[in-house]
């Protein structure tokens, strides 16, 4: 295998057809989650540290998304939790397992949402006990992790548990072990697929969620560009209806 743009895309694209086809009975699983949150009216918790933000980024307040989504991040500690923001500079936060019942409460939660989260890893200390908590209070959970590298290392967590033990739906984002994809003559890779896998995924479910709510009679309320006219004053209208359940920051 060679090491150039070529390369990577033909992995890619190799990557988005097998992640997009291989689960639908998964992807239909997760949507019917996500779907039967919104006609109760709750919201979509998203929540991945490090990359894994991004797929919450892809959930929650983006054009064409759905407007009952809040992205849950570990800045949260900072914004909402008074904690200083020092504690961000940290390397090792996402793997300290004691912090995720303070995201938990410091976040919007009511008891019809539905949480989705996503970790390359699905062993890291905050991603698995948020996991626990999560499915202790009793909210449904999509799990979307590489299946490859979460089999192939050992929990960080006390109990020895792994996201994808944990979720009601695990979504499989198809990343090879160590994420990237183009091996190196001396050792490593490079060419990381989780991020992109795991955006397809997220618009896949959008997508299935809107037809579920379109095939229901159902408006989807769903975000238009703010730079497109008029998209502004519709978001803000329909951001209204979810008053204090979610939260856009930067």
């Amino acid at each position: 295998m060679t090491i150039s743009s070529a390369e990577f895309l033909s992995v890619i694209r190799e990557a988005i057809e097998r992640v997009g086809t291989d689960q639908p009975d998964r992807l239909a699983a997760a949507a019917g989650i996500l779907a039967d949150c919104v006609r109760k009216g709750g919201v979509i918790q998203a929540f991945g540290c490090g990359h894994s933000e991004a797929l919450a980024m892809e959930i929650a307040g983006r054009a064409g998304g759905l407007v009952p989504s809040n992205r849950i991040a570990l800045r949260d500690l900072v914004h909402y939790g008074g904690e200083p923001a020092s504690i961000l500079a940290d390397p090792g936060l996402e793997r300290d397992h004691t912090i995720a019942r303070r995201l938990y409460d410091l976040a919007p939660i009511g008891p019809d949402d539905a949480f989705v989260i996503a970790s390359n890893s699905g062993v890291n200390g905050s991603v698995v006990e948020l996991a626990r908590v999560v499915k202790a209070a009793g909210h449904p959970l999509i799990a979307i992790t590489s299946l490859a590298h979460s089999s192939g290392v050992d929990s960080r967590h006390p109990s020895g548990q792994k996201l994808l033990d944990l979720a009601d739906v695990v979504l499989d984002n198809g990343a090879p072990y160590g994420d990237a994809a183009l091996p190196l003559p001396g050792g490593g890779s490079v060419g990381a697929v989780s991020s992109i896998t795991a955006a397809v995924l997220a618009q896949q479910l959008v997508a299935d969620v809107v037809a579920r709510l379109l095939d229901a009679g159902i408006t989807p309320p769903v975000y238009l560009s703010d730079n497109v006219p008029g998209g502004r004053e519709h978001n803000a209208q329909t951001e209204a209806r979810y008053a204090g359940r979610i939260r856009r920051t930067a």
